[in-house]
Order: structure tokens, then sequence, then C-alpha cells
């Protein structure tokens, strides 16, 4: 029996993906996404579904683009004439919603918001083709103009495709995306992991990976380099399970396309997927609304001067605007698009260069827009005194930091996020094998990166936006990434023995949980005389007749059947000698710091220790 894909239905069909994904649901049809495939019978359910709808005067998303607005019925008619109260109550006779006055202005909902184009981001290992990739796509040559074929920048490219506009936003590294991140700013909504049919998995690939998975964005894995004859993109399949991520063909949901930047071979395929995960998100955007946006890239050129890339992700950004980034601001005097041509406007989804700071902007910055140049100068000076307090706070809290901070709240599913850096790819594989063992139902250990050599700076950075901690084995952090690591809040810490590292797993997983102490019996002595001390009081002349007594223990003495003192020995003396033990057998002198002792008491010693939690 023959198998189609659900978006390939879809669009025959003329229906929105998340319509047909809502028809899935009804008839209970499990599926990993859009591109997942359903059985002939399932099509033919759908189609009767979509045909009875019809029918019953409930259009698909095709009849509603295509046809005029449906002939409304006499109630409808009814209720321009009708008052409030009288909708109400027509709507409550007949199980509908009442009917709104229509002196009211509209509602706008979410609905009402415009779609806008995906920003995508590139990243993987060096040489794996990720600006060839880029370059086939939009028919431009960017790699040429680049020292040695390797993109030395930060630039975002508007692409006109088959599917409509996508903009890409083309880094040196995954480095940069996750430093943008760093500051709070989401730019991309899906990341391309491009990987070389010929090469499989690299350090970089691994690391651009969890960076994307730190940042929570839908991933499409683009193995490039297909037509090489050496090429095997069943091996980059088979390693990619290897780090939880499963190809949708072995019945996994990640989404991974065969291309080729060189022949073009699945850029179509690749472009597909995009606009449907795109669709899926669901990405609008009020070009009418307030104005927002994030700094891509920001440098000085010798003849305009300070230039900046934004990309505008709410609202409409204008020629004369001010503009407030971090404790700056500027009047827009220029703006150019990605193929570098003046322009006057600006909506979402679009990267635009900027003339008309003052100061080079960070990577990352938020952008927001003033109305005059007055309200700019307060912004900023509010963004200043914000700004003080907080580091005065900071460095009240520094080093109080609480494991809740770290693991969330009791009573949920709590994730420990780490960063691995070991001397060898065996003392790697060995302890990721141990931490494996340790999670438990409530905690998962999530090891975001594993790799050999010291932590880096792109290391800090992963662990300040993912919130996790980097440990070591046997390999120690620069000073200088030692001081990043200080300056985000970031715990780099050092291990040489493998069960120490182990144990700070423990103390990880254990969280916030508040320890759990038990009184443990540890002997008892019969007190045989009683001594007059001048300055430590009556001292109780014993012999311990069952386990031990140690100094510091809880001490119970009883006379007959009733407890008569509850303290602490406060010292326990053999002859002339402090000790801090007696055993069976032994005779003592026990200080409990209470003068009634009296011969034939007994003392019964304990003392707290920690239950282990399950």
């Amino acid at each position: 029996m023959s198998k189609v894909r659900i978006y390939t239905l879809a669009k025959d069909l003329g229906v929105e993906n998340a319509k047909m994904l809502e028809i899935l649901d009804g008839l209970g049809v499990s599926y990993k996404s859009v591109s997942s495939t359903i059985e002939e019978d399932t099509v033919e359910l759908i189609k009767d579904i979509l045909a009875a709808e019809a029918e019953g005067g409930a259009p698909t998303q095709a009849d509603a683009d295509t046809s005029p607005a449906a002939a409304p019925t006499e109630a409808p008619a009814q209720t321009t004439v009708q008052t409030a109260p009288q909708a109400t109550e027509a709507a409550a006779q007949t199980g509908a919603a009442p009917v709104a006055d229509q002196t009211e202005a509209p509602v706008s909902t979410e609905k009402d918001i415009p779609h806008r184009a995906p920003v995508v981001t590139i990243m993987g290992h060096v040489d794996h083709g990720k600006t060839s990739l880029l370059d086939y796509i939009r028919k431009t040559k960017v790699a040429a103009k680049e020292a040695g074929g390797i993109t030395q920048h930060v630039g975002a490219f508007e692409a006109k495709t088959s599917k409509g506009k996508i903009v890409f936003i083309d880094t040196p590294g995954h480095e940069a995306f996750t430093t943008i991140r760093a500051r709070g700013a989401n730019v991309a909504d899906i990341a391309i992991i491009v990987i070389a049919a010929d090469d499989s998995l690299m350090p970089q690939t691994r690391e651009a990976i969890a960076h994307a998975q730190a940042a929570k964005v839908p991933m499409i894995v683009a193995i490039n380099k297909v037509d090489l004859p050496q090429a095997d993109p069943e091996r980059v399949k088979t390693d990619l399970t290897q780090l939880n991520l499963v190809p949708e063909e072995y019945g996994g949901d990640l989404v991974v396309v065969p291309v080729s930047a060189k022949t073009g071979e699945g850029v179509e395929d690749l472009l597909e997927y995009i606009s449907l995960t795109a669709e899926i998100e669901d990405l609008r955007a009020d070009p009418k609304g307030e104005f927002s946006g994030v700094v891509i890239e920001g440098k000085v050129d010798k003849q305009a001067g300070v230039l900046a890339t934004v990309m505008v992700q709410e609202g409409t950004l204008h020629v004369s605007d001010f503009l407030v980034v971090g404790e700056n601001y500027g009047k827009i005097k220029a703006m150019t698009d990605s193929n570098g041509a003046r322009i006057k406007e600006a909506g979402p989804s679009t990267p635009v260069q900027i003339l008309g700071f003052s100061e080079v902007p960070s990577s990352g910055e938020k952008v927001i827009s003033a109305k005059n140049e007055h309200a700019a100068r307060e912004v900023v000076a509010g963004r200043a005194d914000v700004r003080r307090d907080e580091e005065d706070a900071r460095d009240r809290r520094k080093g109080q930091r609480s494991l809740e901070d770290l693991l969330g709240p009791l009573g949920t599913v709590r994730t420990v996020n780490l960063i691995l850096r070991a001397d060898t790819q065996g003392s790697v594989e060995a302890i990721q094998g141990i931490l494996a063992r340790k999670e438990k139902d409530d905690v998962k250990i999530n090891v975001m990166l594993a790799g050999i050599g010291a932590p880096t700076e792109g290391d800090v950075l992963l662990a300040s936006t993912a919130e996790a901690t980097i440990l070591c084995f046997s390999v120690t952090a620069s000073g200088s990434v030692k001081k990043v690591a200080d300056t985000k809040g970031v715990d780099i810490k050092s291990f040489r023995i493998i069960y120490e590292l182990i144990d700070e797993v423990d103390r990880l997983i254990k969280g916030n949980l508040e320890p759990v102490f038990e009184e443990r019996y540890l002997g008892r002595a019969e007190v045989r005389m009683v001594i007059r001390h001048p300055k430590s009081g009556n001292i109780a002349g014993s012999y311990v007749t069952d386990g031990s007594l140690k100094r510091n223990a809880k001490a119970k003495v009883t006379r007959g059947k009733q407890v008569v003192y509850e303290g602490t020995i406060v010292g326990l003396k053999r002859f002339k000698d402090d000790v801090r033990e007696v055993q069976t057998g032994y005779e003592c002198g026990i200080n409990v710091d209470w003068n009634d002792v009296m011969e034939g008491d007994i003392i019964e010693a304990s003392e707290m220790v920690e239950v282990e939690q399950n």
C-alpha cells in the first residue's frame, strides 16, 4: 500500500499543514512532523472529512481563500438590528456565542497578525560548505570576498526563493550565534546544521548542535557534499543517533536533507523543509506594532563612519527614527538593504544596515525606538541607573547562587546541564557512561557538550545561556577563560580524581533537597561515681557497657525508668587525657554539662546522621 507525506497531501488538498495535523490528531494517527508519511486508507478518510466539512458549510482553508464570503443566513442578518441584550438572549437560546455590540471596536487576535519570513542560521564545522550552500541559494559569491574562503564577519541576507523570502544569517560560527543569545536575543527561528558527507561529525559540529539545542530552535541537518565519490550520508545519520538525534527515516523526528552546494542537488528540498518548519512554528509579526530589533553586526567604515546591521523583529523602521541600543542612542540617517540599495523603511524579518550611531553597538544588543531625542535620552539614563543597581545587587549575591537556581523547583523533572571536558576521548566516554547511570526519575543529566582539551570561552558562553556547569577532568581552564567565567557567573570545576567529579555530580543531582537526618544509637555507660570538679562541674565516672561514647554526641540520662536529662557530651576523659571516643569495657569520665548526675544513672549516647535519599 502506497504512502504519502503529510505536507504533500495538504498541498494537494489545498489546506494548511496545521489544519491537516489537527485532523490527524482527531483521528488518533501518530506522526513525527509534517514530513511524516501516512497510509492510503488514512488519506481517503481525510478526504471524506474535508468533503463533509465543505458540504456542512464549514469551508476548508482553500475555500476561504478563493471563494467570496459565504452567503449569510437570516440569523446573522438579524443581529445587526438587535440590541446587545437581545443578541445575548438569542445566543443563550441557540447555544451560540453572544454577538458583540456593533459600536465596539473589533478585537485584534493573533491570527490577524501577518506571517513573517523565517530567519535561518547556518552552522557547522569549518570547511563543511556552509557559505557555499548559502551562495548557491542566493546566487551570489560571498566566500570569494573572504580571506581563504572562510567567513570572517556576521551578516544577514534576504534570499528570494521559490518558497518565498527567507532570511539567512551567515555567521563565522556557533560562538557568535550564542554571543547574540547571551544578551537575551533569539534572532534565529531555524538552525541548519551543515555536515560534510565525507567527514561526518566533527568537534565543531557537535558544538554547533549543542548551541542550537541550547537556543531551543528547530534544527534541520543538511548533509553536504553528497556529490563526492567518497560521500557516505548513511554514516552521518548513524553518527547522529549517538547524540540522541534520530533521523525521521529511522523513526525519529530530525529532518535530514542530503544536498550538494556544488550541483544544487537537494537544495529545493531543503528550502521546502525550511518553509514547512516556519509554517508549523507559525511565525508572525505586526508591522504596525511597536518597533523592536536586534543588532547582528556593528563596525566602523572609514568613509561612512559607524554602521550597524539590525534585524527588524517587530514594527517598521523608518529613516529619521531615533533608536536606543544599550546605553547609547542615534538617529537613522540612511538605511540600506542586504543588496546595498537605499531604502526608507523596513518591516519584520528584514536585515538593514543603519547609519546614525555614534558608537559601535555590540552584536546581540536589543534595539528599540524613541519618539524623539529627549525620550531617547531618558531611556538611556534609566538604563544606566538600572545597570548600576544590578551591579550592586550582583556584588551582594556573588557566591550565593543556590542550587534551586540551577535545577528549578521541587516536584518537577529537573535537568542538570553539564559541559564536560577531559584529557582523552577514553576519559570522556567513561565519564559519560557513569553519568548515564546517575539519572533518576525526577532528575535528568544533560551533557550538552563533551570534548577533549581545556574549556574555551565558547564553552563559557554556552554554559551562561544554558545555565550549565563546566566539569573538567585532568584539564584546567586558562586564566582568560576563568576571567570570562567569573564575569558570566559560570562555575568551572576541575578534578584529577574521577570519583571526586562523580561526587560533584551527585551533589548537583541532590539539588535543593533538604537533608534528612535520623538519630543513630551509639552506646551506653553506667555512672559509678561522681567527681566534683571546680571548673567543669560534676564529672560522671562511668563504665561503658555497650557500644561506644563519642565527644559531642547527644546524651540522654535515665534514672530508673525516667529520663532526667537530655543534652550533649561536652567532655570525655580517660584518666587525665581528653579523648574523642571510648569503647565498650573501658572506664571514662563524662561531662554532660549537668551537675545533678548521680551514681547509678545510665548515660545513652546517640548521633544524628544524614539519610541517603532515593
